[in-house]
């Protein structure tokens, strides 16, 4: 199955390994921004939800000019200062010591996370054919996970709030880390330039985003994601980590095991999912992932319920909804960028795939805002049945994008299994 994913171009192989390298990184910190500013800097619970929250406003609003800029000068041009503005605002997360400082370091980290997805999504896009597209991007999402699993565990067992060297360690690292994909692409010269010049005879579609926009297929896609992501991944770093230790009251050290969990199960079933996927319907899928996340969110809901009452449990239950969670991510991963890049040109795909990452930026500002103020009512009760209304109203809105969509775009079939029709003589 792992050789059946593998990219045919060896490019895109190399690209993948990049991903791999550099989300060792990014797992040593991913869990533990919200810990680190609050139990290490000192910021309130509510200061630190709207750190986290700028970032994500800050993301939204320069997507867009990241979308436009690869399409006009290429993924390459663009992903390279942004590789590079990333490792700087990292690095320099070891150094927060207030509540100004912590929103400004955050702001670099934000322009330089704004090109980062939609540039790499793009140069995989480039390097894949239609038929392997939806496999290598399952492919990159596991290999991104293993990364982080790896990274979660290593900083699992360093970090300690009683020594915040430790964590200034692990933001160093993880500074160092996005060097690495920097390097692969330096490696490749021929690799991320302007799509639309290699498109013979094309002419470049007017409108930019406004003819993004005008697809109704992708609109629904959008507000597809904008609600699950709200529902679902915005509330990983804050709305999870906050509900498993302020309600079910585990240790930092059991939220690192939950997402180590999480990446296991991505691991272990991503190329299965991928292999039981091919031929079936994107929009099913989609549908199926807001109701296995509704599922996780429930399963973190009774943590709550048992609380200290058993301890034990309540860290399994806690585990049990990152791992379930983590097969609705091995659904979503292929799925949302393949059907992204299935309705998108190549003169515009740079802005197609901005679109889709602004999604996780518009979630990003509204999943910290809000996680706080709703975990705090009610012992959590009013952020437990949010979460899964939202999970499951997605599904729903997945299942009404498949009228709008073809049978090759929902991937029911391939372009090769549609026959072509002779045209009649006149």
């Amino acid at each position: 199955m792992l050789r059946r994913s593998l990219p045919r171009r060896p490019e895109a192989r190399r690209i993948l390994v990049g991903t791999l390298l550099s989300a060792i990184g990014r797992g040593l910190t991913l869990p533990f921004l919200f810990i680190y500013l609050t139990d290490v800097r000192g910021l309130s619970d509510p200061r630190a939800g709207l750190v986290i929250g700028w970032y994500g406003a800050v993301t939204l609003a320069l997507s867009p000019l990241g979308g436009t800029l690869i399409d006009r000068f290429g993924a390459r041009r663009v992903l390279l200062p942004a590789l590079l503005i990333e490792a700087v605002g990292t690095g320099s997360l070891a150094l927060v010591d207030s509540t100004a400082s912590a929103f400004g370091v955050i702001t670099v980290v934000a322009i330089g996370s704004s090109a980062i997805w939609s540039g790499q999504n793009t140069i995989l896009a480039s390097l894949t054919a239609d038929d392997e597209r939806q496999r290598v991007y399952g492919l990159n999402f596991a290999l991104l996970n293993l990364g982080i699993g790896v990274g979660g565990l290593t900083s699992g067992a360093i970090v300690d709030t009683a020594r915040p060297i430790t964590f200034e360690l692990i933001y160093l690292l993880d500074a160092l880390s996005y060097l690495t994909p920097a390097l692969i692409l330096l490696s490749l010269p021929h690799v991320g330039h302007r799509l639309a010049d290699a498109t013979a005879g094309a002419k470049g579609s007017s409108g930019g985003y406004l003819t993004v926009l005008r697809d109704r297929p992708f609109r629904r896609l959008v507000i597809f994601g904008l609600v699950l992501t709200t529902c679902g991944y915005a509330q990983i770093e804050v709305g999870f980590t906050a509900y498993a230790v302020r309600v079910a009251e585990v240790t930092p050290r059991v939220v690192a095991w939950a997402l180590a969990g999480n990446t296991v199960m991505i691991v272990l079933s991503q190329l299965l999912v991928i292999r039981r996927m091919e031929g079936r319907s994107r929009t099913g899928a989609l549908a199926v992932v807001g109701a296995v996340f509704a599922a996780a969110w429930l399963i973190l809901g009774a943590a709550g319920l048992v609380g200290t009452g058993n301890a034990l449990v309540a860290a399994l239950l806690v585990v049990a909804c990152a791992a379930v969670f983590g097969f609705g991510e091995t659904m979503l991963s292929p799925v949302m960028p393949a059907l992204t890049n299935a309705l998108a040109t190549d003169e515009l795909r740079g802005r197609y795939n901005a679109m889709s990452s602004m999604i996780f930026g518009i979630s990003g500002v509204i999943g910290p805002v809000t996680a706080g103020p709703l975990i705090g009512a009610a012992d959590g009760k009013v952020w437990v049945a949010v979460v899964v209304g939202g999970c499951l109203a997605a599904s729903v809105i997945a299942l009404s994008l498949r009228p709008l969509l073809s049978a090759v775009q929902d991937g029911r079939t391939t372009a090769a299994d549609t026959p072509v029709t002779a045209p009649t003589p006149a």
